[in-house]
């Protein structure tokens, strides 16, 4: 593995550290909490993220734009249906396969240039920016549990 590469999962593995402390006491009730009406409730999040590992992560490294896990359903994404063990499981084999798929890169195929959301963009690009969003959105988790927390006067 290279240096970039370890470097890219380590800022990984810093990602899922803080999505767990957030989620670590998660109960089912909360799922469905959001700061306000327009806002995405945290099943939302933690679904969108789940679909970020499971299909766009995987096209990115891989470069097949068309990539879709078998079975992977189209209405994944705020699926009320789904439990919270479901969403937690689907993560953490979402997990699983992005570090597996990390140790597949070079720095030659972090160069190439892929076809990604507005454009042609080097492949560390687009897998940094998608890696990121587990940061950016472990963090509007905590804003919703912290404000709910504080509106309860806790």
């Amino acid at each position: 593995m290279t240096e970039k590469v370890e470097a890219i999962k380590a800022f990984t593995q810093i990602g899922f550290d803080r999505l767990g402390r957030v989620t670590k006491d998660l109960k089912s009730e909360q799922l469905d909490w959001k700061y306000c009406k327009e806002a995405n409730t945290i099943r939302w999040i933690l679904t969108h993220i789940s679909q970020e590992l499971h299909v766009y992560i995987p096209r990115v490294i891989s470069g097949d734009k068309e990539y879709m896990p078998q079975g992977w359903p189209e209405d994944y994404v705020g699926n009320k249906s789904y439990s919270l063990e479901k969403i937690m499981g689907d993560l953490e084999k979402g997990k699983a396969g992005l570090m597996e798929g990390l140790d597949t890169l070079t720095d030659a195929s972090l160069a190439e240039e892929i076809d990604f959301f507005g454009g042609k963009r080097k492949r560390e690009y687009a897998v940094m920016l998608l890696i990121s969003e587990i940061l950016h959105h472990e963090g509007q988790i905590a804003a919703i549990l912290g404000v709910k927390k504080r509106m309860k006067g806790e």
